[in-house]
């Protein structure tokens, strides 16, 4: 499918015509999207048009979207969506073939090098299996950013990063190596470190992944203690209904790598838009099939 064919829908099969109508049908967010009575100021991340094709396939596809200032945003959607690229695009790791993302005031693929370390230093990553470093205690992990960004003496390092772990119930733990931890542990291990450097923005990529239902309630309820507590832009991506009704303060659905709709959740849970209310509900009924 040529963009020839997208823009105007030209010599298309039926099957793909009918795609491009459904996308079209969902395509939510303009560029200058804003909720009523919100400034520019208000949002920690802003996508602005966001297009970007891996293997010759689009996996952002005209992406707008905006991400709440001190708040628990979820981004919702079903696999294969965009929801990880999406991730690596907000910290630098890939960069938008059309369009721009907005980090705190900065268009992230504007800037050089040492700036764009920078920032990447206001961002802590909570990532699916907690990438520790299999090698180092837990103690060691989360002491891991620290050494490298900072200037802190031994003595301060391990004042926080003992801190951390007891925020995060691991006190217990601070000498072990990961494969002692269970996957609940490992993910606060991760957490812990993903909040050494005391970040304004806090990304939480799958988080429940691999855990069951109880653990996973844990650790809902453990990133709403530490937003409570510490502040900040949270933005937990995940396909868990569950965890977006139990943390979602602001959510964001994506399909087919593009923003569906995005509101504060009493909005997104009691909207009539047909795709929303099928995904929220888990329902078999409705425009989202097995494609």
């Amino acid at each position: 499918m040529n963009e020839e064919q997208l823009d105007e829908g030209r010599g298309l099969s039926p099957e793909s015509q009918a795609m491009l109508e459904r996308a079209s049908e969902y395509q939510y967010h303009s560029h200058d999207h804003l909720q009523e009575g919100e400034a520019d100021g208000d949002w920690s991340i802003s996508c602005v048009d966001v297009h970007k094709r891996l293997g010759g396939l689009p996996v952002l596809n005209g992406l707008n979207v905006k991400i709440p200032d001190n708040t628990i945003t979820v981004v919702l959607g079903p696999s294969g969506t965009g929801k990880s690229v999406l991730i690596k695009h907000i910290i630098g790791l890939m960069f938008p073939d059309s369009g721009e993302v907005i980090v705190k005031g900065q268009s992230v693929s504007g800037l050089n090098m040492p700036d764009l370390l920078a920032l990447r230093r206001r961002i802590g990553v909570l990532f699916q299996d907690g990438a520790l470093f299999g090698s180092m205690s837990v103690f060691d992990n989360v002491a891991f950013p620290l050494r490298q960004h900072t200037g802190m003496s031994e003595a301060q390092i391990s004042e926080v990063v003992r801190q951390r772990l007891t925020d995060v119930g691991l006190a217990e733990a601070i000498d072990d190596l990961p494969n002692q931890l269970s996957g609940g542990m490992r993910k606060r291990a991760g957490f812990a470190r993903a909040l050494v450097m005391e970040p304004d923005i806090v990304i939480f990529d799958e988080p429940d992944s691999g855990l069951d239902p109880v653990r996973t309630a844990l650790l809902c309820e453990l990133i709403q203690e530490m937003h409570g507590a510490l502040g900040g832009t949270y933005m937990v991506v995940t396909h868990d209904i569950a965890s977006a009704r139990r943390i979602g303060e602001y959510i964001a659905l994506l399909w087919k790598g593009r923003i569906v709709e995005a509101g504060d959740a009493q909005k997104m849970f009691s909207s009539e838009n047909p795709f929303v209310r099928q995904f929220l509900s888990g329902s078999a009924e409705g425009p989202l099939g097995m494609d």
